[in-house]
């Protein structure tokens, strides 16, 4: 990450009426992130170190996103580094983001938070919000009910 980009983090955040517990399901379990998030289809081990793969169809391309899982501290924190060829980049680490949710307790509620590293403009940054917001939104119903 470059001092450029180190400042232009996409940050999300939501409060759900549900515990850790549930919300935690619905980010690690495919058939749920296929309800929420865009309809991908995501396939990993779950554990530190494993890849992740996103696959699916998006404005009419096909495409398969890929990343490492970083962090998995169940109904605590995820995070994960994710690569899309859709971006027109070359598949190099220093052209990946690294996502990191945090889940922590509010009541019976659950604020979730959100942040995407390294985009490369403010215009990138501001755009991850906007598709980050969309999806915590798609994630609060699909938990709420």
């Amino acid at each position: 990450m470059t001092a450029k980009t180190s400042n232009l983090i996409a940050r999300s955040a939501t409060v759900i009426e549900a515990p850790a517990s549930k919300v935690w399901q619905a980010l690690v379990t495919p058939s749920a992130i296929k309800q929420y998030m865009f309809g991908t289809n995501v396939s990993s081990e779950w554990k530190e170190g494993s890849p992740i793969v996103w696959k699916g169809e998006w404005q009419g391309k096909q495409y398969e996103d890929k990343g490492v899982i970083r962090q998995f501290t169940p109904e605590k924190a995820l995070q994960y580094t994710h690569f899309s060829p859709m971006a027109g980049l070359p598949d190099k680490p220093e052209n990946y983001h690294t996502v990191s949710i945090q889940l922590t307790p509010e009541g019976n509620a659950t604020r979730v938070s959100l942040t995407q590293d390294n985009n490369s403009t403010e215009q990138e940054r501001a755009h991850s919000e906007k598709n980050w917001e969309m999806m915590l939104e798609g994630l609060k119903k699909f938990v709420e009910g």
